[in-house]
């Protein structure tokens, strides 16, 4: 598993080029006017890991398999997208299937760019997409508690859950505050999940600055920094127009252009990393003489359910996992020694997978 993330911004921020460069296609037509975006555009792009070319390396593993993520690139939002202005019902719907929102906010200054609103304020503008998802939202939770109001008269006791979970939600954006808020129970997270409401996910703010300002950011960056702080969220600084510049290069090309732009990795790992933070979570390898192979799961995960990951009659017939730290498995210099300096343990149900860990499975067929 990877996750899905999906951009959203309003027109002209330079999203869509941001997503040609991250996924390395032209799939997503970058123009400048607004709605050149018209369906969302999917792309799945590899996670790197320079951890799994070091365990392939060790084990002669024949192939290297890493995990991936999803990208969903979501045409323009403007003022009145929840209203349908600028074609934005069914773009909102594409934001509920992702697992995190990235906002991309126009960082830079350029007069032969167009802003929608004709000025640069990246805090006016991800203020304007956080107010047209809580309004979506907000129409959303009334339409859905009226719709329950026979199930809860009833006794139905899943109604009664939603609906509890829906009045808290309204609460909040009611009061302006986006769904994320709402201080949601353990035995409710699982039910509050399904109510897949956009402004529940959580949010990474990516500032598009300049070329030049790629390594420092600037003061509009900086303006975003300290709003992500005081709500909460992530943000990462990028430049949409570097990383269109490195996915036409080979990697031995793109390591000097970093170099001479004094970056010390590409956004996109910038952006996988802040993602997976944010999400809470972590990976762990499967490495042999065939493979080398990275997962992804949450943070807290069971060795059962991480070896559902990779299959569901891994996790029903779980035995137990054999288990090398990615530390000890580098350092001794594979399985074999590893094992050998008592570094292999074997771990049962209640063992939490950590990040790194290199794993093998014992179950029952």
């Amino acid at each position: 598993m990877g996750f899905k993330m999906g951009i959203v911004g309003l027109p002209n921020v330079g999203k869509s080029t941001l997503f040609n460069a991250l996924t390395k296609t032209a799939a997503a037509q970058a123009a400048n006017f607004p709605f050149c975006t018209i369906e969302p555009n999917v792309g799945d792009v590899a996670v790197p890991d320079a951890r799994l070319d070091t365990l392939a390396a060790i084990a002669s593993s024949k192939q290297i398999i890493p995990t991936r993520m999803t990208f969903v690139d979501i045409a323009g939002l403007v003022k009145g997208a929840s209203k349908g202005e600028g074609l934005g019902n069914q773009f909102l719907a594409n934001i509920r299937e992702t697992d995190a929102i990235a906002h991309v906010l126009r960082c830079f200054e350029d007069g032969d760019v167009t802003h929608v609103d004709g000025r640069v304020n990246p805090v006016e503008d991800a203020d304007t997409i956080e107010t047209e998802l809580m309004l979506a939202d907000l129409e959303s939770v009334e339409k859905r508690r009226q719709g329950l109001t026979r199930k809860t008269r009833g006794g139905d006791k899943e109604a009664i859950q939603q609906d509890r979970l829906l009045e808290a939600a309204q609460r909040a954006l009611e009061e302006g505050r986006p769904a994320r808020t709402v201080d949601v129970d353990e035995d409710d997270k699982k039910a509050w999940k399904l109510l897949q409401l956009l402004t529940s996910k959580p949010v990474l703010y990516v500032c598009n600055v300049g070329e030049a300002e790629s390594a420092t950011g600037n003061a509009h960056s900086e303006a975003v920094a300290a709003m992500a702080a005081a709500q909460g969220n992530s943000h990462v600084i990028i430049s949409a127009q570097i990383e269109e510049e490195i996915s036409q290069l080979d990697a031995e090309e793109a390591q000097m252009f970093l170099e001479e732009m004094g970056l010390a990795e590409a956004g996109l790992d910038r952006l996988i990393r802040a993602g997976y933070e944010l999400l809470h979570l972590e990976t762990y390898f499967t490495v042999g003489p065939k493979e080398a192979r990275a997962w992804t799961i949450r943070e807290g995960t069971s060795a059962p359910k991480a070896a559902g990951v990779i299959h569901g009659d891994f996790e029903k017939g779980f035995i137990r996992a054999e288990t090398i730290a990615y530390t000890d498995y580098v350092t001794l210099g594979g399985e074999g020694p590893s094992k050998e300096a008592g570094k292999m343990r074997a771990e049962g149900k209640a063992y939490i997978v950590k990040d790194g860990d290199v794993l093998h499975f014992l179950f029952n067929n």
